[in-house]
């Protein structure tokens, strides 16, 4: 989904604006779906927890990128935000690396959701019956990033504590 909502980000109207937001949802329902139902039928992966999560950011980083370029939300926040994806990304896969699964933690699923429910108000950057609602979007967005520290941060610590465990252990 994230090539549509990102194509029709690049001709920014209230149409293609409208649109962009009904993708982005049923692409954010379908995720959750799909976690749902592997929670719900015990079919929980290792891969998944890797590849959930990527697709989250996959979809998140591109629209904000696209909000970045529009002027539609500050470029330092959705730096901070990118690199802290990044960040993780890469804690993630060396945790694989050492045998740990490094999976989404409940401040990093509360970032996703700030990340989701900020983008929606930004998406429909047009006033809808005289409502502007892109300041909730932006103030959605700013509560996300700071999330998104203190949770990166946490993966930070986590990992560092995993890993120092695994060499010690390996050392004994």
């Amino acid at each position: 989904m994230t090539p549509f909502v990102v194509l029709l980000l690049y001709f920014p109207g209230p149409v293609t604006c409208t649109l962009a937001v009904l993708v982005f949802i049923f692409a954010a329902f379908t995720d959750w779906m799909d976690g749902y139902v592997a929670r719900r039928y015990n079919t929980v992966t290792s891969m998944g927890k890797f590849l959930d999560p990527l697709a989250d950011k996959l979809l998140i980083c591109s629209v904000l990128i696209m909000f970045a370029m529009l002027g539609w939300a500050p470029a330092w926040v959705v730096i901070v935000i990118v690199c802290r994806e990044l960040v993780v990304t890469g804690l993630r896969a060396m945790a694989i690396d050492e045998g740990i699964v490094l999976a989404a933690d409940k401040f990093g699923k509360a970032k996703t959701v700030l990340q989701m429910l900020a983008i929606i108000p930004l998406t429909l950057h047009f006033p809808i019956c005289g409502w502007r609602l892109w300041p909730v979007g932006e103030a959605l967005l700013y509560a996300a990033m700071l999330v998104a520290i203190y949770s990166g941060i946490n993966y930070c610590m986590y990992f560092y504590r995993h890993t120092g465990e695994n060499a010690r252990q390996g050392g004994a």
